[in-house]
Formats: C-alpha cells, sequence, structure tokens
C-alpha cells in the first residue's frame, strides 16, 4: 500500500474529494436521464447548462477551501469551508 503520511488528508478534504466524484457522477446520470437541461441566462449574462453550473460550483469551491486554509493554516475548521461551498454551489445553481 503506498504511504500517504505526506499528505495532509482529514475527514473534510476526503469528503471533498468524494464528493466531487459524486457529484460528477450523479451530473451523468441525470444528463442520461434528461438530456440536455435548457440553457440559460443568469447573473453572468452568458449562456449556462448543468455541467458548466457544476464545473463554476466545483472550481470556486476549491478556491474557498483553500481560502479557508491559507487564512487558518494549520488550524482551519474546513467544516465551515465546506459548508461554504455548499452555499456557493446552491447559488451558483440557482442564480448563474
Amino acid at each position: 500500500m503506498p504511504d500517504f503520511s505526506w499528505m495532509a488528508w482529514t475527514l473534510p478534504t476526503a469528503l471533498f474529494f468524494v464528493a466531487i466524484a459524486l457529484l460528477i457522477a450523479l451530473m451523468g446520470l441525470w444528463e442520461y436521464v434528461a438530456p440536455g437541461g435548457g440553457p440559460r441566462y443568469g447573473l453572468l449574462r452568458f449562456e449556462t447548462t448543468r455541467g458548466d453550473r457544476l464545473f463554476l460550483s466545483l472550481l470556486g469551491s476549491a478556491f474557498i477551501c483553500l481560502g479557508f486554509v491559507g487564512v487558518g493554516g494549520e488550524d482551519a475548521n474546513l467544516w465551515y469551508g465546506l459548508l461554504a461551498c455548499l452555499a456557493y454551489a446552491l447559488f451558483v445553481f440557482r442564480f448563474v
């Protein structure tokens, strides 16, 4: 088994990556069941699809988590970061 002791794996970090994998799988299933998804214009004023909004949510969530780690250092409480990511993703899917 590989030695991953050099990595700072915490439960929130592992959940973040598991959530990404599950979201991509669920998005693929959703697209299979109901293709298309109806592109729309949101706050950014360009056409976005479900996949675009998922990508924007994941990209923004990565930066949110990096910001929490950057500000909080080793003592950063990533549970708050994950809650901020969830709120951001809900905002993106609703308004973008």
